[in-house]
């Protein structure tokens, strides 16, 4: 039996696919209270903690727990952020995490984060929080960009992942591979249950009328784009998040914490709207059963922060099977 505990474990999404890929929770932590509703909801018997984890104590599972796994927030790392990296507070619970390894001593660790923190002041950041997850030598660092869509996942989200593998153990890990199978959104979003979901005002639907499927503010005519971008229309690139409606032939967008917000819109391939709670969670690959918590705003902003329950589900796997191996 593997067993786990996740800091930061949010909706789920990590600890869900971990125990599909067979292994046992001990313990999921997290600080929002909607979250911890979640959990308890979903995870039924778990013990479940609402709790920062800068201030648990995780003495008494010292040499009991074979994963210790998170989700750190990356707010501090992000692309669209101020990317201030370790000076900022978030940024510090990458001590925080380092000192749970410590104190606990799984066999396998790991840390899922944006891909944004790989090449934060050139790199050396990077260099900095990995020579910090080695815990004084304790173990080795391996580390992956992965896309969920090459893991089951209908969705273009690249995340980093982070694995620690305790160094006396000499364990050996490799990522899972790629599947030849590529989902896009007309193999998901057929029969979604109906739920609730976010509105446009009657004018954003009249922009949305003359985007075409897979476009985005490009596609609409120039006197509205100015009207719509404001200052933003001449501004540089990476604006194509605004104004988007997604395709039924493509793989969604990286799902963000609300579907509307102008530089994150996420509007339905075929319809007047975003999409909806329920199409979020299949996105990110959650079950139809699987229920979310709180507000409206508060649900996307679960979904949207989770990890990819397909994609935890296959780093799971190959965690079980080296592990397996020990015995």
């Amino acid at each position: 039996m593997t067993k786990f505990i996740e800091v930061c474990a949010g909706a789920g999404g990590m600890s869900l696919g971990f125990m599909n890929a067979g292994m046992t929770p001990e313990l999921l932590i997290d600080n929002d209270k909607d979250s911890c509703k979640t959990l308890k909801k979903n995870h039924e018997g778990v013990n479940v903690e609402c709790i920062d984890m800068k201030v648990i104590n995780l003495e008494k599972y010292r040499n009991k727990i074979d994963v210790l796994c998170g989700g750190i927030p990356c707010q501090s790392w992000s692309m669209a952020g101020k990317r201030q990296g370790a000076s900022d507070s978030r940024g510090q619970l990458v001590y925080t995490f380092r000192d749970h390894v410590k104190t606990i001593l799984p066999k396998v660790f790991v840390v899922e984060n944006v891909k944004g923190m790989t090449n934060l002041n050139g790199g050396q950041a990077f260099r900095e929080i990995l020579e910090i997850l080695k815990c004084d030598d304790l173990y080795d660092i391996k580390y992956k960009v992965l896309n969920a869509n090459n893991y089951g996942v209908a969705q273009k989200r690249e995340r980093l992942i982070i694995i620690g593998l305790l160094k006396e153990l000499n364990i050996e890990y490799n990522f899972p591979e790629e599947l030849e199978y590529k989902p896009v959104l007309r193999d998901i979003l057929t029969d979604v249950p109906e739920s609730i979901g976010a509105e446009y005002s009657e004018k954003k639907k009249d922009i949305f009328r003359l985007v075409p499927e897979g476009g985005c503010w490009v596609n609409l005519p120039e006197d509205i784009q100015k009207q719509y971008l404001g200052k933003s229309y001449f501004s540089g690139g990476g604006k194509r998040g605004i104004a988007k409606r997604l395709s039924m032939s493509e793989p969604s967008l990286t799902l963000l914490c609300s579907p509307q917000q102008k530089q994150t819109e996420r509007c339905h391939p075929t319809e007047l709207r975003p999409l909806n709670i329920r199409e979020y969670a299949r996105i990110q690959s959650f079950p139809d059963d699987y229920v979310f918590e709180g507000s409206l705003n508060s649900q996307y902003k679960q979904i949207g922060n989770a990890v990819p329950v397909k994609l935890a589900y296959h780093i799971g796997k190959n965690i079980v099977d080296v592990l397996s191996k020990l015995i």
